[in-house]
């Protein structure tokens, strides 16, 4: 029975991380457009990142933060573009990624051509909503108009849209199990979810699947995919799914902190150690002041989270 009850808990600590989130004044929040490189541009608001590549064929978005900020999301994309949104990407099913989905789908219009325009009659109505499949099976009780319309198994999806090649990759069992990382190959540019953030430790969710290693493996993945410029900023740029525009040196960085919290973690399990001792001998106490200010992500919910991960 302890099983079913711990995998409670963590849904209970996702709900108030959302909640914390969400009980903003949301009417006081601004959206700040910034540009990225090539196609790309980073919206900032409330909730996770927003990624928007503009084109000739188009708008796609990565993410979609709160359903209450889509006017003014959708006021800060029209700044960029006045062309029809046609894709939306969800990185994860979590609520401050994925609450706008159903208004801003509604703005856009589907690609559609051949017999399909004629014979279906909203075929071309609202964007599409592209995610891993289980994204699909974790939102199954939310709105309709909120799902994603296509999903895909397996590693990886990839379109052709607005002059370059995006990959939408599956990292399992990381943050969640649905994770996807986005890949603009001509821009030269990641959106990462929340696989990598800057203001917090890594989200784990366990009860969706997540996994302190699949979170590793997803930093490991990223450090991969990146070219840097040698000896100075610059290369490939990260969105991650919290905080500041990033490059090659953040991801390592992070990559580090949560490779040392992880090994000193393990250590103490090898040594018999309880969850409340592991709490109390603070493994995160020299990183806390980077990472351990997040309202309803403390370090102590990460050391838990790290801890019940390795135990399995």
């Amino acid at each position: 029975m302890k099983k079913p009850l711990a995998a409670a808990m963590f849904i209970c600590l996702f709900v108030e991380f959302a909640a914390a989130q969400q009980n903003q004044n949301l009417n006081t929040v601004e959206i700040h457009t910034l540009p990225v490189q090539g196609n790309v541009y980073m919206l900032v608001g409330a909730g996770g990142n927003m990624t928007v590549q503009v084109g000739n064929d188009g708008v796609l978005i990565v993410d979609t933060q709160y359903a209450p900020l889509s006017e003014k999301i959708l006021a800060a994309i029209r700044t960029l573009s006045k062309g029809p949104i046609r894709y939306v990407i969800n990185t994860t099913y979590d609520a401050d990624h994925t609450g706008g989905n159903e208004p801003i789908r509604k703005a856009g219009s589907t690609i559609a051509g051949g017999n399909v325009a004629g014979d279906i009659q909203d075929a071309a109505e609202g964007a599409q909503i592209i995610a891993h499949d289980n994204v699909l099976m974790r939102m199954a009780n939310r709105p309709s108009g909120s799902l994603p319309t296509s999903t895909f198994l397996g590693d990886s999806k990839k379109l052709f849209f607005n002059g370059e090649g995006i990959e939408i990759n599956h990292q399992p069992a990381a943050h969640t199990d649905g994770d996807s990382i986005v890949f603009f190959r001509r821009s030269d540019v990641i959106s990462t979810g929340d696989i990598f953030t800057t203001n917090s430790y890594p989200m784990i969710d366990l009860a969706a699947g997540g996994s302190i290693q699949g979170v590793i493996d997803g930093l490991n993945r990223l450090v991969d995919m990146i070219i840097p410029v040698y000896g100075q900023e610059g290369g490939t740029l990260v969105i991650p799914g919290h905080g500041r525009l990033s490059d090659f040196g953040d991801v390592i960085n992070c990559r580090e902190m949560t490779i040392i919290i992880r090994d000193r973690v393990q250590d103490m399990i090898k040594k018999g150690m309880t969850l409340e001792q592991v709490k109390a001998a603070r493994p995160t106490r020299d990183y806390d002041p980077l990472y351990g200010s997040v309202p309803g992500w403390t370090s102590e919910m990460f050391v838990e989270a790290v801890y019940k991960s390795l135990k399995k």
